[in-house]
């Protein structure tokens, strides 16, 4: 029913845009020839004496251009008409009956020079617009696949990368954790013989658990908790703890407790950019302090990262911008903008307005 309802719309609009079309016909037809009269009637009350024969011109344009050639042939033939009967009605006196035919001739075969260089203008104006429409048309068809393959190759790395975060929490992750096991088994073995080399595993067990906890870290930042309905504000607020915790910095993270998303994509997106947005600071901006924000804002969902570091260069070194750029892509592909700038009270703020209607995202999934 929809789609039968939007034929029968686009129907109706086509049909409505003829009507306007014909309408602008008969109204240039209509203004052309009361022109041509005007005109005329200027003629001849100025009498034979003083020609007015290229004021013709002017309603002869009009038609040619607006309606036809034909219709500018045939306004050619009444505009020379008019102005010879006007000038024998004012009393114009010919030595012979083939002067006035003769300056017919002339002045027909000049004004079908004029109508053919407007109507040759107009063509040659038409397959310019139809060749920038094919340029333009071919041009966004080009980019709607670049930003297809552009969608479609962060996906695919997206999924990657959840399924190395899958490996390495669920193999190397229980790998380690059962080598720390056997490891503290032969501590304690070592250590009811009083053998000294008890402390060395120990030191070892330590190593073990602290790799155990970095790889649970790094299989968090690839593959964080579900992202949809609240997830994602419980996966920035543990990308909030695991930065503060390993980079002994204040990371906090606010949140109005009503939104809920129900797009996986769009929430992964925006869990990216804060995830890049905090790194960014982490390693350029000499923090001491991030908050990270997700709020709703005059019909938006905003995603906010801001420090208290030194904030961005005037002129960023070579290779610095690649995880803007990333961000910016990211932020493009959710139908999101994305800003960077520095704050007037020192350090950067980095901010993500994402339309709420966009992507499947309407008020009835912000509850």
């Amino acid at each position: 029913m929809g789609s039968e309802a939007r034929d029968f719309s686009g129907i109706r609009f086509a049909r409505f845009m003829q009507f306007l079309t014909q309408r602008s016909r008969v109204w240039t037809v209509s203004v052309s020839l009361l022109l041509l009269a005007v005109v005329g009637v200027i003629d001849y009350q100025a009498g034979f004496q003083r020609s007015w024969l290229v004021f013709y011109l002017l309603p002869v344009a009009l038609g040619t251009w607006f309606v036809s050639w034909r219709f500018g042939v045939v306004l050619c033939v009444l505009s020379i008409a008019v102005s010879i009967v006007g000038d024998i009605e004012a009393g114009a006196a010919y030595s012979s009956p083939s002067v006035p035919i003769w300056n017919a001739s002339i002045a027909i075969a000049s004004f079908l020079i004029v109508v053919w260089l407007l109507h040759r203008l107009q063509s040659l104006l038409n397959q310019l617009e139809d060749r920038i429409q094919q340029g333009t048309s071919a041009l966004r068809q080009e980019m709607k696949m670049r930003e297809q393959l552009e969608k479609d190759v962060t996906e695919a790395a997206e999924r990657e990368s959840q399924r190395i975060g899958h490996e390495l929490h669920d193999s190397l992750g229980q790998h380690l954790t059962a080598t720390s096991l056997a490891l503290q088994v032969l501590s304690i073995k070592l250590a009811r013989e009083s053998l000294p080399r008890s402390k060395d595993v120990d030191q070892a067990v330590e190593m073990v658990e602290q790799g155990i906890d970095l790889t649970r870290n790094i299989a968090k930042g690839l593959f964080p908790l579900e992202l949809e309905g609240e997830g994602l504000a419980a996966a920035l607020r543990e990308l909030s703890t695991v930065t503060g915790r390993t980079h002994h910095v204040v990371c906090e993270f606010q949140c109005d407790q009503s939104i809920r998303l129900s797009d996986s994509i769009t929430a992964t997106h925006l869990y990216r950019i804060a995830q890049e947005a905090v790194t960014n600071a982490i390693k350029h901006g000499h923090v001491s302090r991030i908050v990270v924000e997700l709020f709703r804002n005059d019909g938006n969902l905003t995603l906010s990262i801001k420090d208290n570091g030194v904030g961005l260069p005037a002129a960023l070194p070579e290779g610095r911008g690649i995880g803007l750029r990333i961000m910016s892509s990211r932020a493009g592909m959710i139908g999101g903008l994305l800003s960077v700038k520095n704050r007037a009270e020192g350090g950067t703020i980095v901010r993500c307005d994402l339309p709420l209607t966009n992507n499947g995202l309407a008020d009835s999934s912000l509850h």
